[in-house]
């Protein structure tokens, strides 16, 4: 117990590690204020005329299409359809029909729309008896923020790795390692001691980012937790191979961020471009957060096809790590750490 009270009294010196923890808290916090701000203005567009040059009906016309700006003169006009910030399509009479005018800075988009917008016009009496129906406009953002989240997530998850990691290596450069060496402690009882904190402390982050960013069913939520703790565990052991092959602070940091681009790296390709491919996908699950962010994403969809299989790989990789870090530390007649 004075082990694990020493370990916890470390995490409040180490900023580095402080800030594993609430980084990933900060950035779930962040992706929610951004996935709640209402982004279908973006695809509306914005004509302008000039007061008592358009008649009512052809200004009606337009309010179907998108905003209309009324300027009072025709210089106040031109001037708001030639400001850079704006996309603003100018519109004037033409004869029987409208005639569209821009800047030549706008998006291709709205410089289809004006090209189009003529024809329309004079086709508005033939549509006019058209049955128009409005179909819900998706949101496009919502796949892609549901994927930041889960890589939030395992970022959250791999505070573990970061606090063993760094807690070893600043043993090592002080000398404490060396009194660890002939304390009466064995290898299971130490690996214990260093993971729980960082373990605890994983769990914990990760928990707090999941309740941010997803809004689960009672069985989801445990089956997030099933994710959370399995995947913790493993950055936790991660980080104790980390601190052993680390000979110096600069170069623990270098691996660690090693380490977190392949965490991050190898599951967003398997998701996005190997899906198909079953032979590359199955040898992605080497990499255990390939196993976190298919069952994260499963369940951020509303499925929990994937939660088992996932956590029955996780479930390996803590067994399988776990055990080679013991055969590892029992080859030795004095293990240092």
């Amino acid at each position: 117990m004075k082990g694990l009270m020493y370990q916890l009294k470390s995490v409040g010196k180490d900023k580095f590690c402080i800030m594993s923890f609430l980084l990933p808290i900060v950035v779930a916090m962040a992706l929610n204020i951004v996935g709640s701000i209402d982004l279908s203005s973006l695809g509306e567009y914005f004509f302008c005329v000039v007061e008592g040059e358009v008649a009512d009906e052809t200004r009606e016309w337009l309010l179907g299409y998108g905003s209309v700006t009324v300027c009072q003169t025709r210089e106040e006009w031109l001037s708001a359809i030639r400001e850079p910030s704006t996309n603003l399509i100018g519109v004037e009479m033409d004869k029987k029909g409208i005639k569209t005018v821009l800047s030549g800075d706008e998006l291709p988009l709205w410089r289809q729309a004006a090209a189009t917008l003529p024809d329309l016009y004079e086709q508005r009496e033939m549509s006019a008896g058209v049955r128009i129906q409005t179909l819900e406009q998706p949101d496009v953002l919502t796949g892609v923020q549901y994927i930041f989240m889960a890589m939030t997530l395992i970022v959250a998850m791999f505070m573990g790795c970061t606090f063993n990691a760094m807690n070893i290596i600043s043993e090592k450069e002080n000398g404490v390692a060396l009194v660890n060496e002939i304390l009466p402690m064995t290898p299971r009882q130490y690996v214990i001691q260093k993971i729980f904190i960082g373990f605890v402390f994983g769990c914990l982050s990760a928990a707090v980012t999941a309740a941010i960013c997803f809004r689960l069913s009672l069985s989801g939520a445990a089956a997030m937790l099933g994710l959370i703790v399995l995947s913790a565990f493993v950055a936790a052991l991660v980080g104790l191979f980390v601190g052993r092959i680390s000979e110096g602070m600069m170069v623990g940091v270098v691996y660690i961020k090693v380490i977190m681009i392949v965490f991050m790296a190898v599951p967003l390709l398997k998701y996005l471009a190997m899906a198909g491919n079953k032979v590359l996908s199955g040898i992605c699950y080497l990499i255990p957060s390939s196993a976190t962010f298919e069952g994260v994403m499963d369940l951020a969809n509303g499925s929990m096809t994937a939660a088992g299989k996932d956590m029955a790989i996780l479930a390996a990789h803590c067994a399988g790590w776990f055990l080679l870090y013991l055969l590892i530390s029992r080859r030795r007649k004095k293990p240092s750490f």
